[in-house]
C-alpha cells in the first residue's frame, strides 16, 4: 500500500504538473515532476543493464548473506558499477557521459576560467549575479568553487573533457553504495547492512548518478559520513585519523554544495547511535579536519558566507521566481520516489514501528552483537534522519524542480530502509526497483 500511495503521487504530479504546465508554462521542465523528454529508446547499454538487474535480482540476496565483508564491499560496487554504467550507456557515449558535463550550463565550460586558481577564487563571488560581465554558467554560479575545482584538478593532470569527468563522477558515485554499507556496519546493523545491499546497488537513482557532478558530491558526503561512524565507533584501527578523514572530507561535501550543509542531521545521527560519550574524543579531529578544509578556502579569498546569499539572488533571477512552490514542495517527494525507488517507499512505511523496536514478520535477516530490534532501530535512525534533510530542502524553497540529481546525495540512502522488509520479498522488491530504473532510462531522455 506504502508501494502504491508512492506510485500514485508521481502519477498525479505527472497530471498536476502537465496541466499547470500547458496553462502557464511556469514549471520549466519538460515532463513533470521531472527534467525530462518523453523519448522512448534503447541504446547499448541496455542488454547489460537487463543482465546486471536479472543477476543481482536473482543472486544479489545470498550473495549478500555469505560474502566475507571484504569481498561484500568489493562486489557491491562492482555491481553497482555496471548498474551506473550499462543505464548510462542506454543513452549512448556521447549523449549518455561524454556530453553530460559539456553544455553550457556545466562545469567544464567554466574550466579554462581558472588559470589562475587564486586569482579566481578571490573574483568568484563577483560573477555569481546574472548582470556583471562573464556571470558564471548556471551550475558553477550554484556551488561553491569546490565543485568545479574538481574538474579543474583532473584538467590539470591530463583528464580534462567530457569523457573523464563523466567516467569520474560514475566511478566515485557508484562508491555511494558502499559508503552507505560500512556506516550501518559500523553502527552495529550489519546484517541488515548486507539485506540492504543489492537495493543500494540497483538504486533507481542510478540513472541520475551516470554521469552527474551530483553523483560524485553523493559519495564525498557518504564517505564523510562513514568515516565518522568508524571513528565514533572504534571499529577502525586509527579512529583519530577516520575522524580527521571525515573533517575533511565534511570540508569538501559543504564546499562542493551549499545545500549539503543539511548533512549535519545524517552526521548527528550516526553520533547518537555511536552510543555513550565515546563519539567524544575523536570529535575533535573531525572538527579539526573541517577547519583545515574552511580556512584553506577562505584564505585562497571565498567567503562561503557572502557566495551563498548572492546565490539565493542568483536563484531568483532565474526560473525559480516562475516555479511555483505550492507545486513543488509536494511533487518533489515524487521524485523522490523516482530515485529511492518504491522499495525504499515500502521500507520507509516501516521506520515507526523499527524505531519503537517492534519486530515486523517474517524478518529475513539478524544483526550481530545487538539483535534485529536493535539493527532496524539503526537502520530507521539513520534513515529517518536522512529524510529529516530532505524535508528541511523541501521546505526552504532553494529546491523547486530538478531534485531527483539534487538529492542524490540523501536519495541514495534511502535504498537501505528496504532491508526493513521481511526477507522473503526481497527479490520481488529488488525486481521493481530494476524495472522502475529501467522504464525510467528507456522512456524519458534524463537531462543535466
Amino acid at each position: 500500500m506504502a508501494a502504491g500511495a508512492g506510485a500514485l503521487l508521481f502519477a498525479v504530479a505527472a497530471v498536476a504538473g502537465t496541466l499547470i504546465d500547458h496553462y502557464d508554462g511556469t514549471l520549466h521542465v519538460s515532463w513533470p515532476p521531472l527534467l525530462a523528454q518523453w523519448m522512448p529508446h534503447l541504446g547499448p547499454g541496455t542488454l547489460p543493464a537487463l543482465l546486471t538487474a536479472v543477476a543481482v535480482t536473482a543472486y544479489g540476496p545470498p550473495l549478500a548473506a555469505r560474502l566475507s565483508w571484504r569481498r561484500l564491499t568489493w562486489a557491491s560496487w562492482a555491481a553497482a558499477l555496471a548498474w551506473t554504467w550499462s543505464l548510462a550507456l542506454v543513452d549512448g557515449w556521447q549523449r549518455g557521459v561524454a556530453g553530460r558535463l559539456t553544455t553550457r550550463h556545466e562545469y567544464l565550460s567554466g574550466v579554462d576560467r581558472f588559470d589562475d586558481i587564486p586569482a579566481t577564487l578571490r573574483d568568484f563571488t563577483r560573477h555569481i549575479l546574472i548582470g556583471p560581465p562573464d556571470n558564471w554558467p548556471t551550475h558553477i554560479a550554484g556551488h561553491p568553487p569546490g565543485a568545479v575545482l574538481t574538474f579543474v584538478g583532473l584538467d590539470r593532470i591530463g583528464l580534462g573533457g567530457g569523457a573523464w569527468a563523466g567516467a569520474f563522477c560514475v566511478v566515485t558515485g557508484a562508491s555511494t553504495a558502499v559508503a552507505v554499507l560500512v556506516t550501518l556496519r559500523a553502527l552495529g546493523a550489519g546484517r541488515a547492512a548486507r539485506a540492504a545491499a543489492p537495493f543500494l546497488v540497483l538504486a533507481p537513482g542510478a540513472v541520475w548518478v551516470g554521469a552527474s557532478a551530483d553523483g560524485y558530491f553523493a559519495a564525498v558526503a557518504a564517505w564523510a559520513l562513514a568515516l565518522l561512524a568508524l571513528a565514533a565507533t572504534r571499529t577502525v584501527r586509527a579512529p583519530r585519523a577516520a575522524a580527521l578523514g571525515s573533517g575533511l572530507l565534511f570540508g569538501v561535501t559543504v564546499h562542493l554544495s551549499y545545500g549539503l550543509t543539511l548533512m549535519v542531521f545524517p552526521a548527528v545521527a550516526v553520533l547518537v547511535l555511536a552510543r555513550r560519550a565515546r563519539p567524544l574524543p575523536v570529535l575533535g579531529f573531525a572538527v579539526l579536519g573541517f577547519a583545515m578544509v574552511a580556512v584553506a578556502f577562505l584564505v585562497a579569498g571565498f567567503r562561503w558566507w557572502e557566495a551563498y546569499g548572492l546565490l539565493v539572488e542568483r536563484y531568483y533571477q532565474g526560473v525559480a521566481r516562475d516555479r511555483p512552490y505550492g507545486y513543488w514542495v509536494w511533487a518533489n517527494g515524487a521524485g523522490v520516489v523516482i530515485t529511492a525507488g518504491l522499495a525504499a517507499v515500502a521500507g520507509i512505511r516501516r521506520l515507526p514501528a523499527a524505531v519503537r523496536g517492534a519486530r515486523g514478520p517474517g524478518r529475513g535477516h539478524r544483526s550481530t552483537g545487538r539483535g534485529p530490534r536493535s539493527a532496524d532501530r539503526t537502520v530507521a535512525l539513520v534513515m529517518a534522519a536522512v529524510l529529516l534533510a530532505l524535508l528541511v530542502a523541501d521546505l526552504s524553497g532553494m529546491s523547486k524542480a530538478e531534485t531527483e540529481r539534487i538529492w542524490l546525495p540523501f536519495t541514495l540512502w534511502l535504498p537501505a530502509a528496504a532491508a526493513l522488509l521481511p526477507g522473503r520479498d526481497h527479490r520481488g522488491w529488488l525486481a521493481a526497483q530494476a524495472g522502475l530504473a529501467l522504464l525510467v532510462n528507456h522512456l524519458l531522455l534524463t537531462l543535466w
